[in-house]
């Protein structure tokens, strides 16, 4: 089989239902749409953590988050780590990279640090608004649209989020990924492009013309009850009345009507990412690609989006926060129209790429495969997923931890608290057939004690399963 070109298209904190293959009626996406129904899509897709940070390193590592170390936003990843696009670039690949990566703190203007990774071609920007010197996204504006750098990035007197089409961010990304398709690439080997899009991360804001695609008011409402919180872990009520651990705005401070713009402005987002991937496929169709490239489509993790009463992102593990779209298309290896609704995990889909790439290299890598699944043959579904939170996001005082696995059609969420207080230790646990908006905290109710037992114990073994013992035995001692 010959090594496909790949192409990882991954946006930032898309909940997997804001996409209109995956049956949300309110927003339009029809390149992604038309994506899915060229190849696979995952209904059940789990990242491994709910922020940036470590879920990114995860994608990249092939491992867990507490096996690779980036535990959390604003660490720099080991350098010792092995980057699946390195592997790939050992292997023959020409490996670039457009957008933000974040395996390292970009906080306050600093350039994250440049690892081992493989990349040929590294045009890096952590994000619109940060002025730093390495921002190549504010270097390619300056030189692009110079009266818009003057206003949005020095003066900053303008909105960089809702700059016209042409100028933004995302159509940065979408330029930098068809320059290297048609221009940069070496014809002569495979190609691994990586191109990571900044919406629709906050702040909630999008250019005028996509903005005006949506009416606020005709929205669906954000999924909670009047009383919803008073069965959740207290973390839940802190995040509602401040997000960030206190650093932002909670759902709290905002009327319904803002809310309700909030989704607006996001949808927004998701339609400018859409139109611009479409411009990204086209060019791929142009050079005569399609056929023998391998599309991948994602994100990071999810964003709360006023449902259960929270924004943004942090120790929650509801689906809409830590479920992700994925797409997948490889003409010839997938059928059309795949719908696939087992439980995966986002760093299967390291596995796969190393795995479609012909490569064994990535040793440590803890994901499983997905193209025997796609391709009718005999794959092991587990028929669960562990999600991991070590105060990964804003700081808390004390420190939140938890950790969430989905088994079947139960999730649990365990709130870690210091051996000290053990006793007092929180949760979440929601039967997912009959609540599948997890409104119903089941943790503390006693005919429930039976099963929160069970999948407290399952959650330990699924710990167990997946420690790193890849070292070999050489011997019985």
């Amino acid at each position: 089989m010959t090594a496909p070109n790949i192409l990882l298209l991954c946006t930032d904190q898309q909940r997997y239902d804001a996409l209109g293959a995956a049956g949300n009626p309110h927003i339009s996406t029809p390149n992604l749409d038309r994506l899915a129904g060229d190849g696979a899509r995952f209904t059940r897709c789990y990242t491994q953590s709910t922020v940036c940070a470590p879920s990114r390193a995860s994608l990249m590592t092939g491992v867990y988050p507490r096996h690779h170390g980036l535990w959390a936003n604003g660490v720099d990843l080991d350098p010792a780590q092995q980057l699946f696009t390195k592997v790939l670039a050992d292997g023959g690949y020409d490996c670039a990279l457009a957008g933000k990566f974040h395996l390292g703190s970009a906080f306050g203007g600093r350039i994250e640090p440049r690892l081992d990774d493989g990349f040929r071609i590294f045009r890096w920007a952590h994000d619109p608004y940060v002025r730093s010197p390495g921002n190549e996204y504010h270097h390619w504006l300056r030189r692009t649209h110079p009266e818009l750098h003057e206003q949005a990035v020095v003066r900053r007197e303008r909105s960089i989020d809702a700059l016209p089409q042409e100028a933004h961010y995302s159509r940065w990304i979408a330029e930098e990924t068809i320059e290297f398709l048609t221009e940069t690439r070496d014809a002569d080997r495979p190609f691994c492009m990586i191109a990571n899009f900044f919406d629709p991360h906050h702040g909630f804001e999008a250019p005028s013309e996509f903005r005006a695609l949506y009416d606020a008011g005709s929205l669906p409402a954000p999924v909670t009850t009047p009383d919803e919180l008073a069965t959740k872990p207290p973390v839940h009520t802190l995040e509602s009345q401040r997000s960030y651990a206190g650093q932002m705005a909670g759902f709290a401070e905002h009327t319904a009507a803002q809310i309700q713009e909030i989704k607006a402005q996001y949808y927004a987002m998701v339609s400018l990412v859409d139109e611009e991937v479409g411009r990204v496929l086209d060019a791929l169709e142009r050079e005569g690609l399609a056929e023998e490239t391998m599309v991948v489509f994602s994100s990071d993790h999810g964003e709360m989006l006023g449902d259960h009463q929270m924004l943004l992102k942090g120790p929650m593990m509801f689906d809409c926060s830590v479920r992700v779209p994925l797409l997948i298309r490889w003409p010839g290896h997938i059928a059309p129209g795949t719908v696939r609704e087992e439980l995966v995990d986002w760093l299967d889909l390291t596995r796969t790429l190393v795995s479609a790439a012909g490569s064994d290299g990535l040793v440590r890598a803890q994901g499983r495969d997905l193209m025997p699944l796609l391709s009718g043959q005999d794959w092991e579904d587990r028929d669960w997923i562990l999600t991991e939170y070590r105060d990964s996001c804003w700081e808390y005082d004390p420190p939140v931890h938890c950790t969430m696995v989905r088994r079947a059609d139960v999730k649990i969420v365990v709130h870690h608290g210091s051996p000290a207080t053990a006793r007092e230790r929180t949760g979440e646990l929601y039967d997912l057939e009959a609540d599948p908006d997890e409104l119903v905290n089941l943790w503390d109710l006693p005919e429930h004690r039976e099963l929160r037992a069970d999948m407290e114990g399952f959650l330990l073994d699924a710990l167990v399963a997946t420690e790193m013992r890849e070292r070999p035995r050489l011997a019985p001692f």
